[in-house]
């Protein structure tokens, strides 16, 4: 069994879509990654942060699906990172109306003992200085660092940014950061550009257009599988980043033709996450439908042409 170290906010979300609105319900980043890690043999701890207020049942949840929780630090007499949005009818764009960071602005990362030789690191949205701080923490080098980033870092922490990016294996981000980060609208010189910053793979999301792997003069296309309903995408980059993660950390095998499967895995479980509020679906899965939605996945893409 392969060690998974994930490290992200976990956290409170109030989510309004034009299908409804919630009060405040869990989330983060590292909460999604978990829950869709956590579906795959494979041995994970959190690192993260929350306050007194944060619900023990939350915490019973996550162990209950073997997720270690020894580095889930609890701040008696603080309060839970929370984020609140709106979606807009496309479902693609949000206002963001309240982001409280509480527990999470002071938040300094330990690696718990055990998981100092994790074979596949998963840093989760947060500040680059803590991802950092979370590589610097690691007895040996992981067989793969994954980073997951936004533009917000962008805007506010690039020079640190750059510097952990030099230090992983993968970056994960959607084809809008992407095109940030780089300055080049292609997605293939925008992958190209990345590589030049340090990692070795790039994966590039595009909701609900599917997905790209590269690895130096290669490319891979995973679709995004067509749903009839889509109630909420808050966490189906997170869960995505979950199931390429704990596929790989379980698998054991970091090729590129395994990343390629990774990245099916992933996009299989982010299609489920979006079809509840918050983490609801996560929760109720199980492995009968994860199986069957794989093989509409392959069904989908799968096709025999004769060449002339």
């Amino acid at each position: 069994m392969g060690k998974l170290l994930i490290v992200g906010t976990v956290a409170f979300d109030a989510i309004e879509t034009p299908f409804g609105k919630t009060d405040k319900i869990l989330g983060g980043a590292a909460t999604f990654i978990g829950l869709a890690a956590s579906q795959f043999d494979v041995d994970a701890a959190i690192v993260s942060v929350v306050g007194e207020d944060f619900p023990k049942e939350y915490l019973d949840l996550l162990e209950k699906r073997n997720i270690d929780i020894s580095a889930l630090e609890v701040v008696k007499g603080g309060k839970t990172f929370f984020w609140k949005g709106k979606y807009h009818n496309d479902l693609n764009s949000r206002d963001t109306l309240v982001t409280e960071l509480n527990v999470l602005a002071d938040f300094n990362p330990i690696v718990p003992d055990g998981f100092k030789d994790s074979d596949v690191v998963m840093l989760g949205n947060l500040h680059p200085n803590i991802q950092m701080g979370v590589i610097n923490q690691m007895e040996k080098r992981p067989k793969l660092i994954i980073l997951d980033t936004m533009n917000f870092w962008m805007d506010h922490t690039l020079p640190e940014l750059t510097e952990v990016i030099k230090k992983i294996d993968v970056l994960t981000i959607n084809d809008e950061e992407a095109r940030q980060l780089t300055g080049e609208y292609s997605l293939v010189k925008a992958a190209q550009k990345i590589f030049e910053m340090g990692p070795d793979y790039v994966v590039i999301k595009k909701g609900e257009h599917g997905a790209l792997l590269f690895h130096e003069e290669q490319v891979f296309f995973a679709p995004a599988l067509p749903l009839e309903d889509v109630f909420d995408p808050t966490g189906a980059g997170d869960t995505f980043a979950g199931g390429f993660s704990g596929y790989l950390a379980a698998s054991e095998d970091v090729t590129f033709e395994n990343l390629k499967k990774a990245v099916i895995h992933g996009s299989n479980l982010a299609s489920f996450s979006v079809e509840k509020f918050g983490t609801e679906r996560m929760l109720d899965l199980e492995r009968d439908e994860i199986n069957i939605r794989l093989h509409q996945f392959k069904a989908l893409t799968q096709f025999e042409i004769e060449l002339q």
